[in-house]
């Protein structure tokens, strides 16, 4: 078993990985349900909406005695905030949508007994060392100082 976050292997059995510390749990079932309350939020707004829309024309036409024109434009404004609310919660659910396609799609480490061209690297805990800039300019003093002076 890999961690999914940072691709380190890991012992069967634990719930937080012992290098970046990302949860191991399964949190599919928290997704699904937040995706099916972003459906059934746009569901409702839209019925309500459109309710709201008709209902309210009809009740300014025949209770109000309103002209069609004001009618007209109690209906634009409805239908711009639904609108709104639809698009804003659709952009949510894209949005939620686009984040767990990108945890799904980083690619999982090959196991130990792959061939080393098909495994892709893996991070490294600790960065390379670094050769010390003194130690360059030790080594470049003492070839100078070893070299005959000419004039």
């Amino acid at each position: 078993m890999y961690c999914s976050a940072c691709g380190t292997p890991m012992a069967p059995g634990l719930s937080f990985c012992n290098r970046c510390g990302m949860s191991l749990k399964e949190t599919s079932n928290s997704k699904a349900g937040i995706v099916g309350a972003y459906l059934t939020a746009i569901t409702i707004v839209g019925l309500g909406g459109l309710g709201l829309m008709l209902g309210g024309a009809m009740a300014l036409k025949n209770g109000g005695q309103f002209h069609e024109e004001l009618i007209g434009i109690f209906m634009f404004m409805i239908f711009m905030i639904v609108g709104i609310v639809e698009l804003t919660l659709c952009r949510q659910l894209s949005r939620l949508n686009r984040s767990a396609e990108k945890k799904q799609s980083l690619p999982l480490p090959l196991p130990a007994g792959m061939p080393a061209e098909l495994r892709s690297p893996q991070p490294r805990a600790l960065g390379e060392p670094v050769q010390s800039v003194t130690e360059n300019t030790t080594r470049t003093l003492e070839y100078s100082r070893s070299k005959p002076f000419e004039h």
